[in-house]
Order: C-alpha cells, then structure tokens, then sequence
C-alpha cells in the first residue's frame, strides 16, 4: 500500500529528467530554426529588401502599441482565469492567480503544454487541491479560448469582404471542442469511450478523468459563461485588432474583420497540428492567407514574424519573468 501511494510522484518527475528536457528543448529549438529558415527562404526569393524595408517602416510607438494591446489579451484572460478558480472554490486570490496563469506562460511552447501542468503544480503546492481536482480550471480555459476565438471567426466570416477560406470548419470544430469540454455528461462518455478503446487500460487516469469531469458541472451558470465569454472574445479581438494595425502600418490594404479572421484562423490552424505553440503551422496559414487576400508577400512575411514576436514571444517573455516568482512563493507555501 505504501509503495503505491508514492507511485504517480516518480512517474512525474521522469517526465522532467535532464534528458526529457534536452529533448524538449531540441525539438522546440529544431521547430524555431525551422519556421525562421522558412520565413527567411521566402523573403530571399521573393525580395529581401523589400521584405527589410516593411520591418524597418514600424515605429518604436507602433511596436508600443503591439505589445499593450497583447496585454489587453492576457489581462483579461487572466481575470477569466481568476473568476473559474473562485467558481471551482480554490482559496486563492486575483495577485496570487494572475501569477499563476502569466507564469504558465513560460511552458507555451513546450510539447504537450505543460505549462498547464505547472499551473496546477503550483495550486496543490499553495492549497493542497490534487491535479485532478484543479484539472477542471485548465480545461474549461483552454474550452472558453476556443469558443472565444470561434465567435471572432464567425464573425470575421460574415463581415469580411474577402473572406477566410477554410474557415467555417474551423469555427465548426472549435466550438465542438468548446462544448463538449465543458459538458460534464460528454466528457465523461468522451473519457469512457477512450477508455474502452485503449482495453480498459490505466484505470487510474480515467478514474480521474471522470472526477475532473463532474466538476465541470460549476462552470454551467449563465453569468460565469457570458462574463468568461466577454473576457476571451475582447482578449482575443484585442491582438487581432493589433494584426489589422500591423498591417495598415506597413501599407496593407487589408478590412479589419478580413484581418482578425485571418490571425484568428492561424492561431486555430496551429493549435491544431499539435506542433508547441503552433509554431509553424501558424506561421505557414497566416503568410498564406495574407497572400490569398491579396496582401504582397513583402509584406505578408514580415508581418507575420512581427505580429508572432509581440503575440505568443512575448507572451513567452512575461512568463519566464513572472515564472521564478511563482515557483518561489508555491515552495514557501509547502508544508
């Protein structure tokens, strides 16, 4: 009995042995060098210059401008973060789950988002919630950006002038997703029907599946779903607002809801394909649909490095500032 109380510890702590870190790291390093060497392969053949010329043409007040906005986004997702751990009943407060969420960012190009699972380290750490009671929190944040950015998608659909191609079944998915993560009922069909696939094997973790999944059942109140629903869509709307000044910064002649589409598409597309942070997908969707709007690939490059570096790099950078804040004060509330 005693062997298998301690037993999930070790299994966690090999998923963090320096070699599971090396190799995270390369794969994340491989990933990077490959999306700059295929965005520097593209403005050499279609003309550098032109390409150095769009980059130097942005002010440090319009780079300014970038980076608050893409604070506007993570503030009001970390208030959604602080109004879902007071739903599910942590004893936890605004400073303390704002530094949670913003640290979590330092892991958002990690393989398999562990970032997340930081994030619930530091809960069990500083209130002695386990993983599968804080589980809920995570997949009910990860379901509202979904749906957030869904609605953003619909609606840059039904505005734009261009349009986004591939985009209904985008926003079809997402909202599909979206749903059927904050429906206890689904989830946990969702978690037994994997469950028997796999032979009924690890009983334990779908035992913990089904747990996280009837408290999602605190998420259902009207208020908390519009008032999480407001926060994510004006977060997102916030950088895609960023994308389409961007853009008119550097001469595109592009429609606001054409831009967001676009930028909201991308982002979709690369959380898709599994790839840490989406990178590459993310980047290849986005320069192929400024393309396709008509937008020169001079421009079109460029603007995606960019609109990337103030989005999910800087994003990155707040994290790796608040994330030793955030490791430090768990550790000084273990007993």
């Amino acid at each position: 009995m005693a062997m298998s109380s301690v037993s999930p510890p070790p299994r966690a702590s090999r998923t963090l042995t320096p070699h599971g870190r090396t190799r995270d790291l390369l794969l994340i390093g491989g990933l990077v060098v490959l999306v700059l060497a295929g965005l520097i392969g593209l403005a050499v053949a279609t003309g550098w210059e032109d390409t150095m010329a769009a980059l130097k043409s942005l002010s440090f007040i319009e780079i300014a401008a970038l980076l608050a906005l893409s604070l506007v986004n993570y503030g009001l997702r970390g208030l959604r973060w602080h109004l879902f751990a007071n739903r599910l009943g942590l004893p936890t407060h605004l400073t303390q789950n704002m530094r949670h969420f913003l640290g979590g960012f330092a892991m958002s190009v990690t393989p398999g988002r562990i970032g997340e699972l930081v994030r619930m380290r530091w809960l069990q750490r500083e209130t002695a919630w386990p993983f599968d009671r804080t589980a809920p929190l995570v997949l009910v944040d990860r379901a509202s950006d979904l749906a957030a950015m869904a609605i953003l998608l619909a609606l840059a659909l039904a505005f734009s002038t261009t349009g986004v191609v591939g985009g209904a079944p985008v926003v079809v998915l997402a909202l599909i997703a979206a749903f059927i993560a904050t429906r206890p009922r689904l989830m946990r069909a969702a978690g037994d029907t994997v469950h028997i696939a796999s032979a009924r094997r690890f009983p334990r973790l779908f035992a913990r599946v089904r747990r996280a999944a009837k408290s999602l059942s605190a998420f259902q109140g009207p208020t908390v779903l519009l008032a999480a629903g407001a926060l994510g869509v004006i977060g997102w709307l916030a950088e895609g607002w960023a994308f389409h000044l961007l853009l008119t910064w550097m001469g595109a002649d592009i429609g606001f809801w054409t831009a967001v589409g676009i930028f909201v598409f991308a982002t979709l597309a690369g959380g898709f394909t599994g790839a840490p942070g989406g990178l590459g997908g993310a980047e290849a969707a986005m320069v192929a649909l400024l393309v396709g709007s008509g937008t020169p690939i001079e421009i079109a490059l460029p603007a995606t490095l960019i609109i990337r570096l103030t989005t999910l790099w800087f994003a990155i950078a707040i994290g790796l500032l608040v994330f030793p804040l955030a490791e430090r004060h768990s550790k000084m509330s273990m007993p």
